[in-house]
């Protein structure tokens, strides 16, 4: 909620042959995901924190230009889900309000007699509201509505009117695409996933690191020895077909769409963690290679290797996509949205 307006004044071996064969063929003709009315339905498995999924999803259905993924792409981008959280700009809480706006706009989310901003209780409500407010007040512009509205969020209503929709401004352009963009990878897929274009060549890169010692922090880089940790490593073999992901494994998670366990193609991210309601605790990531199993750097004494991905603590996977990983916001060295 960076912008402040007021509407009155007008987002090992034979192993390789294995995996050769799984990647063959693999890219063919598959649906991507299927909306309702134009919006994702539902939200995939434990993208939002486990506390905060019952209030977007409640919440993120107030009108029909909103969607629950649309209002967790936009709370993970301003927050990262940190309700402490406070910007340069004094924008606070995990809704990121700034004081004077959330005068005007915030509200009583949970009814219990006070407007509080650091309380999610009533940020995410008041997110939502905000968002519904917005898109009523440019509703009469021509185009489609949801990025209408997220534009208005972005630039002031004032502009979506003045430019009959999304005002050629570069950051509000950017906010649009980039918001509707991470929407996918909060909204639970309806139907298969469109495959990967880009997997097969970061197979290849981790193929060649199979044997390389672990080490926690690595980069690959020469002052590492050219050693990586878990992370480090599906960032590398992703930087080799043009893809920039984060350097943290819970940040790649957002990095594109959600298959289901029986639909993984080889390339996919695979995510493991100790709580399966809450990706922000993802604690480990590998490259699925099909067969039930990955490549990854698993951990200190250990070197790069397959393994199983079938283990309790698996929580789901990505399909990197080249839009989402540019969609992802950029973060301190804190986690935090970098201003």
């Amino acid at each position: 909620m960076r912008r402040f307006w007021v509407i009155s004044g007008i987002g090992i071996g034979a192993c390789l042959c294995f995996v050769a064969l799984l990647v063959v063929g693999t890219y063919s003709a598959a649906a991507g995901i299927v909306t309702a009315g134009g919006r994702p339905v539902g939200l995939a498995k434990g993208a939002v924190p486990g506390k905060y999924q019952a209030l977007v999803q409640k919440w993120g259905v107030l009108c029909p230009t909103l969607s629950p993924a649309i209002l967790a792409a936009q709370l993970y981008s301003e927050s990262g889900w940190d309700p402490h959280i406070v910007s340069p700009a004094d924008a606070r809480g995990i809704a990121q309000f700034i004081p004077g706006t959330w005068a005007t706009h915030g509200i009583d989310g949970d009814g219990d007699g006070d407007r509080d901003i650091w309380d999610p209780n009533d940020a995410i409500p008041s997110a939502a509201s905000y968002d519904c407010e917005l898109a009523r007040y440019v509703s009469k512009v021509p185009g489609d509505p949801v990025t209408n509205m997220l534009a208005a969020y972005n630039a002031g209503p004032g502009a979506v009117l003045q430019y009959r929709g999304v005002p050629p401004y570069k950051e509000t352009q950017g906010y649009v695409k980039a918001i509707t963009t991470l929407a996918k990878s909060f909204a639970r897929p309806v139907g298969r996933v469109a495959p990967s274009q880009q997997a097969a060549g970061a197979i290849y890169f981790a193929q060649k690191q199979l044997g390389t010692p672990y080490l926690w922090g690595g980069n690959g880089t020469p002052d590492h020895g050219g050693r990586f940790d878990c992370s480090g490593l599906t960032k590398a073999a992703y930087e080799t077909v043009g893809i920039q992901l984060p350097r943290v494994a819970n940040d790649q998670y957002n990095a594109g769409p959600h298959p289901s366990r029986d639909e993984l193609l080889p390339g996919d991210l695979v995510f493991f963690s100790d709580d399966l309601t809450n990706s922000r605790e993802i604690r480990h990531v590998g490259l699925y290679v099909g067969g039930g199993y990955m490549i990854n750097a698993p951990f200190t004494g250990a070197v790069i290797r397959f393994d199983k991905i079938d283990t309790p603590d698996y929580f789901g996977a990505t399909r990197v996509t080249r839009d989402g990983a540019e969609a992802l916001p950029e973060r301190s060295a804190s986690g935090r949205p970098a201003s």
